[in-house]
């Protein structure tokens, strides 16, 4: 897709929202299930299955990335179509956009051998690179608004209200899962 072709369907949704207000609210869903040891399956809207599985160390087959990884793809991904936006709302010329993340894991917290360790990440870094003939300038201003609109980074950057439940076959199971206050 262009840039022009990309910055007139962002034009297109951003008016359109602009009109509905109610519009911009939407929910995304997911639906997994557990195949075989630690290996799952992923559901999103209509696409193949997405494999999810554990490296041999942790117990899995390695046939597959695992969560945490997809954690970090999903914050480069959502990085680089947030700069491919902007850049095109904005009419930046942007020739590449990359993102190297890592994410720094204690397994004492996973494995519950110390309560003083979260089970995920205590450290998540990335590093965006960026090919463009556009002024410094321009692309200082670029990278403050996708880093302030990114909403993968913005979920990863400040509390989330998260809620679950549990049913034993079929049934609610009285167990409260949740960080709400």
């Amino acid at each position: 897709m262009s840039q022009e072709t990309l910055k007139a369907a962002l034009e297109n949704a951003i008016a359109g929202l602009q009109k509905n207000p109610a519009s911009a609210r939407l929910v995304f869903r997911a639906k997994t299930r557990l195949l075989e040891g630690v290996r799952c399956s992923a559901e999103v809207r209509d696409f193949p299955p997405l494999i999810v599985d554990e490296p041999a160390e942790l117990g899995g087959g390695d046939t597959a990335p695992n969560p945490v990884e997809l954690l970090l793809a999903a914050l480069g991904t959502c990085q680089e179509i947030v700069y491919a936006a902007y850049a095109a709302v904005l009419d930046i010329p942007l020739d590449a956009v990359e993102v190297s993340a890592k994410g720094y894991l204690d397994l004492q917290g996973l494995f519950g051998l110390s309560d003083s360790v979260p089970a995920g990440y205590q450290k998540i870094v990335f590093e965006t690179a960026l090919k463009s003939p556009a002024d410094t300038e321009a692309i200082r201003k670029l990278v403050a608004v996708v880093e302030g609109h990114c909403p993968v980074l913005d979920t990863l950057t400040r509390p989330v209200e998260v809620e679950g439940s549990v049913t034993l076959n079929g049934a609610p199971l009285n167990v409260s899962i949740s960080n709400a206050a």
